[in-house]
C-alpha cells in the first residue's frame, strides 16, 4: 500500500511540475476542453491493448489513461476547485454507498438484485442532488457511441422490468422494423427511411443484449472480418496483375467468394473436434411471430 501511495504521489508531483511556470509549454497550454480528445483516444487504446492479450502493453495504456485523470485533476486544483485526492475520496464513498450488500446490512441474492439496488440508490442520489425525481435513463453520456448508448438505455429499462420476456419477442420486433424499412423505401421518403432504419438498428442492439453480447463489439468483429477478406481480395487481384481500382465488379465478386472459402477452410483446419456443430439458429423464418402491441421504445 505504501509503495502504491508513493507511486501515485510521484505521478501527481510530475504533473504539477509539468504545469508549473518553468514546466512544459505544451502541458501548460492544455485545457479541459483540449484534453477531451486525448481522453477518448486513451480509452480506445486501452481496449486495443486488452484485445491484444499483451499484459505489458495493457499496463502501459492504463498508465496513459491514469495520466489523463491526474492531468484534469491538476487543472482543477490550480483553480482551487478539487484535486486528485478529492477524486479518490469521492469514488471510494460512492462505492461504499452503492454496495450496501457488502458494506451495510442490505442483502442481494444475485447480480440482478445488485444492479437493481444500484439503480435505486443512483436515482435517490440524483433526486437529493437536484431536488426533483430523477429519470431512470438520466446520466447516460451524450457522447457515447450510438450502439453502446442504445445498449445502456435498454439495459436500464430491463433492470426495472420493462423488457421482452425472451429473444422471440425481440426477433419479432426486428421483423416488424424490417418490414417498416421496406415500406419506407417503397415510399421514397428519406426522413422516414432514416427513422425506420434507426428503429431497426435499435431492435438489433436489443437482440445482442439478450444474447449477452455488446452490439458495438459485434459490429467491430464484423468490420475486422470484412477488412481481412478485402485484404485477401486485394492480394488476389495483385497476384493476377490487376489494379484493384480498375477491377470489374464481377471479378471482385469472384475474388470475394474465393477469400470467403479460404477463410472458412482455414477455420475448419484449426477447429477442435466437435466445434462448429451447433443447433439450427433461430431465424426470422422459424420464429413464431408474436403480437406487436409493444411500446415503440422497446
Amino acid at each position: 500500500m505504501k509503495k502504491t501511495k508513493a507511486s501515485i504521489n510521484r505521478l501527481i508531483a510530475i504533473m504539477a511540475r509539468l504545469r508549473a511556470k518553468k514546466g512544459c509549454p505544451w502541458d501548460r497550454k492544455q485545457t479541459l476542453a483540449t484534453l477531451k480528445q486525448y481522453l477518448i483516444e486513451e480509452c480506445y487504446e486501452v481496449i486495443d491493448a486488452i484485445d491484444s492479450g499483451d499484459a505489458d502493453r495493457h499496463a502501459e495504456e492504463l498508465g496513459d489513461l491514469l495520466l489523463q485523470v491526474v492531468f484534469q485533476a491538476q487543472i482543477r486544483a490550480e483553480k482551487k476547485q478539487f484535486d486528485f485526492n478529492d477524486v479518490v475520496r469521492t469514488v471510494c464513498a460512492k462505492l461504499i454507498r452503492r454496495h450496501p450488500h457488502v458494506f451495510g446490512s442490505l442483502s442481494a441474492a444475485n447480480q440482478r438484485e445488485v444492479l437493481r439496488n444500484w439503480e435505486k440508490i443512483k436515482a435517490r442520489e440524483k433526486t437529493a442532488r437536484n431536488g426533483e425525481q430523477a429519470s431512470i435513463i438520466e446520466g447516460i453520456p451524450r457522447h457515447l457511441p450510438a450502439l453502446h448508448k442504445a445498449h445502456q438505455f435498454q439495459q436500464r429499462l430491463a433492470r426495472i422490468g420493462f423488457d421482452w420476456k425472451d429473444a422471440r419477442g425481440v426477433m419479432a420486433k426486428i421483423e416488424e422494423e424490417l418490414e417498416e424499412v421496406r415500406e419506407a423505401l417503397a415510399r421514397g421518403n428519406e426522413r422516414q427511411i432514416r427513422t425506420e432504419v434507426g428503429d431497426l438498428l435499435f431492435a438489433v442492439v436489443n437482440l445482442c443484449r439478450f444474447r449477452k453480447m455488446r452490439a458495438e463489439e459485434v459490429l467491430q468483429d464484423a468490420v475486422v472480418k470484412f477488412s481481412r477478406r478485402f485484404r485477401e481480395v486485394e492480394r488476389l487481384a495483385h497476384a493476377d496483375r490487376i489494379e484493384i481500382t480498375r477491377c470489374p465488379l464481377k471479378k471482385l465478386d469472384k475474388y470475394w467468394e474465393t477469400a470467403k472459402k479460404s477463410e472458412k477452410k482455414a477455420l475448419r483446419a484449426t477447429a477442435r473436434p466437435g466445434e462448429g456443430k451447433t443447433a439450427t439458429p433461430r431465424t426470422a423464418k422459424n420464429v413464431k411471430r408474436l403480437p406487436q402491441k409493444r411500446a415503440k421504445s422497446r
